[in-house]
């Protein structure tokens, strides 16, 4: 082939190569600038929310962690930077103070109770709409779950209305019997017994929910096995079943554990914390601690139930999360 043939197809393939490096550049450019775009676009979007987090959430966290550490007074508002750094004094006076104990104690008595009490009642519920119920099953899952979406207040306001003790329903009915009906919300043995009671009666319909979904979505295959392998009801539920519902159980533990830990709203309105201390909360003691213009002692409860509420759910994770 002559040179300057080959020269030539030299000269073109230069030229048809080229315009390629630089024609990658301009799509890497563009690829780019449309990323860019984009992302100024969604912290835009997400602003006002970013704005309303900090200025309600975040801010306040980190302060009340603050106030928890010094002795911040009511007093103290105007004069914020005056306050004292005086590190964990305040938990060193919760934990003597025995009205806080009391507090522990009483919440801790109502976790207890209250929480196996809902997570037994709801997955009973569910089983029952699963399997036993069959005409208006509609309109039970509705009647359980409507408590979950009346407010606290209304309900406790009704509870309060029902266990009055001269002209209450309960105490009505039981006169009826020959019975003479205690003053449920006066007396130190029945107080917080009601609230449990109420509170689990409350909290079954959001259990009972969940689990019917994760009884919904046990294999029919599963249990068609074990039932031609010989196993009964109760083994069929307990070896096939209840596995396969550890994570629905573990959501509803978890996620009512944590509200049982901030009991607040039921003492507040039937008892305000009464008999004798008998349904103070240790929410409601943090509450009336800064009403009585103790913010330090206050934001200092305040992350004593905050640990508790980790622990729990460290200890509920480890319990309940799945071992395979």
């Amino acid at each position: 082939m002559p040179p300057t043939t080959i020269a030539g197809q030299g000269i073109k393939e230069r030229d048809a190569a080229g315009p390629q490096p630089a024609a990658r550049r301009r799509t890497s450019v563009l690829r780019r600038t449309a990323q860019g775009r984009q992302a100024r676009a969604a912290w835009v979007l997400a602003a006002p929310f970013l704005a309303l987090f900090l200025a309600f959430m975040l801010l306040p966290v980190v302060w009340s962690l603050l106030m928890s550490l010094t002795d911040t007074q009511s007093a103290d508002l105007r004069t914020p930077l005056n306050v004292s750094f005086i590190g964990f004094d305040n938990y060193v006076r919760l934990f003597e103070d025995p009205q806080f104990f009391t507090a522990l104690r009483n919440t801790a008595v109502f976790v207890l109770v209250a929480l196996p009490l809902t997570l037994a009642a709801g997955l009973a519920a569910a089983v029952a709409l699963n399997s036993g119920i069959q005409r208006f099953r509609a309109v039970f899952r509705v009647g359980f779950y409507l408590p979950v979406i009346t407010s606290i207040v209304a309900v406790a306001v009704v509870w309060k209305t029902l266990l009055e003790p001269h002209a209450g329903l309960v105490n009505t009915v039981l006169a009826w019997f020959g019975i003479d009906g205690p003053a449920w919300l006066a007396d130190t043995r029945f107080a917080l017994p009601v609230m449990i009671l109420m509170a689990v009666w409350r909290n079954l319909g959001t259990v009972m929910i969940i689990m019917l979904a994760g009884l919904q979505s046990v294999p029919q295959s599963l249990m068609e096995a074990a039932e031609l392998d010989g196993a009964g009801a109760w083994q069929r539920f307990w070896r096939v079943t209840f596995p396969l519902l550890r994570p629905a159980l573990l959501l509803t533990a978890v996620t009512t554990g944590i509200g049982y830990l901030q009991f607040f709203d039921e003492p507040f309105v039937m008892t305000d914390g009464g008999p004798l201390d008998s349904t103070l909360s240790a929410t409601l003691y943090a509450y009336k601690q800064f009403g009585n213009g103790n913010y330090d002692v206050a934001s200092a409860a305040g992350y004593v139930v905050f640990v508790l509420i980790i622990a729990l759910t460290v200890l509920q994770f480890r319990v309940l999360r799945d071992k395979d």
